[in-house]
């Protein structure tokens, strides 16, 4: 046998593994947004190091403690106009939140970290929720509102509201990396800066950030 028909076996079970290798980084970054329970995001999608590290609203730095995850925008962004559903199916869109600052937390019952971060979303929502202030839950699970609704329920986390989009698109509109991920939202409704990943959102970090917004 002669060494080039040796070589083409070789070069073609090279050729399978780089093509199953390819295969399984497009379902990684594509579908694993939203259909698996990965929520890793890379150091450098979750800190932005050509922002400049300024507070919620532009002042002085912020990126301590428990929010040092926590992404500014240099100044607020304006968002695209999402919809999603209440609980009785009716289409809402984001703008219809205006006039109070948003904490908007994209979740799905099957993320690990979105189950664990989610009671300290209820806390924060019960110690700051006001006519000023509330924690939005936007539920990106197909189950739609129903089973999200029930998954908050055993959780006892029933002080966040909760919407649902179970087509998930909503999210990628946001340019979402993975979940869970958090948005801060100034009562104009532009985006102030997000976390990518779980925090402890009652902590006193997380506090001092909203009430920065709020004011």
């Amino acid at each position: 046998m002669s060494a080039n028909s040796t070589g083409r076996p070789q070069k073609a079970l090279w050729i399978v593994a780089l093509s199953a290798l390819i295969g399984f980084g497009a379902v990684y970054v594509i579908g694993g947004r939203f259909d698996n329970g990965s929520t890793e995001v890379s150091g450098a999608a979750a800190q932005d190091s050509s922002a400049p590290d300024v507070g919620a609203t532009g002042g002085s730095a912020f990126k301590l403690g428990e929010m040092a995850a926590f992404v500014t925008k240099t100044t607020p962004e304006a968002l695209p106009d999402i919809t999603f559903e209440d609980a009785s199916g009716k289409s809402v869109s984001l703008s219809s939140l205006k006039g109070k600052t948003i904490l908007l937390n994209l979740w799905a019952t099957w993320c690990g970290p979105c189950r664990e971060e989610m009671p300290a979303l209820n806390q924060l929502q019960k110690e700051l929720g006001s006519d000023k202030f509330e924690v939005v839950a936007l539920s990106l699970d197909r189950g739609g509102y129903a089973a999200s609704r029930k998954f908050l329920d055993e959780l006892k986390a029933n002080d966040v509201k909760l919407y649902a989009d179970p087509s998930a698109k909503q999210g990628m509109a946001l340019k979402l990396i993975g979940m869970p991920t958090t948005i801060l939202i100034n009562k104009d409704g532009m985006e102030v800066g997000r976390l990518a990943g779980s925090a402890k959102w009652d902590s006193a970090d997380a506090k001092k950030l909203i009430e920065t917004a709020i004011n």
